[in-house]
């Protein structure tokens, strides 16, 4: 699945460099929430990502005239979003262990769910969080980009700036640690629950 269709994409770049302010309302409007939830799952504070969505979309307003006719809105965002998130982490040490910064954010179903379907989804999201927010940034990246954002693997690569094949493997080795990390969670104790990011 992709971001957006090709000949909206090609509309909605055409619309941002004549600088029309619609367009940058109604890309604004489609990835808002997506870019937030890559960022603050990537980072692991909400401050933070805010921060970085706030320059990404800053870097649209700035650079939107001179983008490419070919430009892919999505991809083009994401790489922005990830490309600010590796100064920032450039620029300082983070520490790995905030996995309760991110309880909660994994995003749920749409049907109401029974009082212990909800008890067992606040167990699975709350182990789920805390298994992604403990793999390396590079891991945890692919798993968002194709996992949540349901990018393919191309786009995916060219975002994090590797080739296909090397994204795939990142992908099979992150999946692999998430598993590794849920299967101990579950040997501490906590009732196993199968879950499958494709």
């Amino acid at each position: 699945m992709t971001l957006v269709d090709p000949d909206s994409d090609r509309d909605m770049i055409a619309r941002l460099r004549a600088g029309d302010p619609g367009a940058f309302d109604e890309v604004h409007g489609r990835f808002h929430a997506r870019l937030f939830g890559f960022l603050v799952r990537l980072v692991r504070s909400r401050d933070v990502a805010e921060d970085l969505l706030a320059e990404t979309w800053l870097r649209l307003v700035a650079r939107g005239a001179s983008l490419r006719p070919d430009t892919q809105i999505g991809p083009w965002l994401f790489t922005v979003a990830r490309n600010l998130y590796v100064s920032y982490r450039r620029s300082r040490f983070l520490e790995t262990g905030h996995a309760g910064d991110l309880l909660g954010l994994w995003p749920s179903g749409c049907h109401q769910p029974s009082p212990l379907e909800e008890t067992a989804a606040s167990e699975t999201e709350r182990r789920l969080e805390s298994a992604l927010a403990l793999l390396p940034a590079a891991y945890r990246e692919v798993l968002l980009l194709v996992g949540v954002e349901g990018l393919p693997t191309s786009e995916a690569a060219a975002i994090c700036e590797v080739t296909p094949e090397a994204l795939r493997q990142r992908l099979h080795r992150a999946r692999m640690m998430l598993s590794d990390r849920l299967a101990q969670s579950t040997a501490s104790g906590v009732t196993q629950v199968r879950v499958v990011l494709s």
